[in-house]
């Protein structure tokens, strides 16, 4: 059997980020449901600011989002190479937001997922730390999206 490419390696993560957060791009999925709306964009999008900061559980919609925002920088810098440590309890400081910091905070989810992918593209091959920093921020966001799609079922 054929080894796989590297670059292909890192395509198919790039697919199932894309996935993660833009939802399916076909009938069929990775792991989602396969409606376009299944991925944290979509997920989210519908949410009003009252709804991301009702408290379910011990945490909101919201501060898991600030939670995948902080995780997505921290494993953008991994990926690029740089290992310092992050203050991790940070990454859940937000509770509530309004509508103009629901609205900021799905923006820089955005720009966070592009950077990530970015990052992902350039520097997921350049070290066996890299790719492990790849995976596990893909694993991490599928674990939130998941989180986050369970809160809001509950609410419907």
């Amino acid at each position: 059997m054929a080894a796989i490419d590297v670059h292909e390696v890192v395509g198919q993560i790039l697919d199932v980020l894309r996935e993660a957060f833009e939802g399916p791009k076909e009938r069929w999925s990775y792991f989602t449901d396969n409606r376009s709306d299944a991925g944290l964009f979509g997920t989210l999008g519908k949410l009003a600011a009252a709804d991301a900061s009702r408290t379910r559980g011990k945490t909101s919609i919201a501060a898991h989002v600030h939670h995948v925002i902080y995780g997505l920088n921290a494993s953008a810098r991994w990926i690029e190479g740089d290992r310092t440590t992050h203050n991790w309890k940070e990454s859940w400081t937000t509770g509530s937001v309004n509508d103009q910091e629901w609205a900021r905070m799905l923006d820089k989810l955005k720009v966070s997922y592009q950077d990530t992918r970015r990052d992902i593209e350039l520097y997921a091959s350049s070290s066996k730390e890299s790719m492990g920093g790849v995976i596990g921020a893909l694993a991490h966001v599928a674990y939130h999206l998941g989180a986050i799609r369970q809160k809001v079922s509950f609410e419907s």
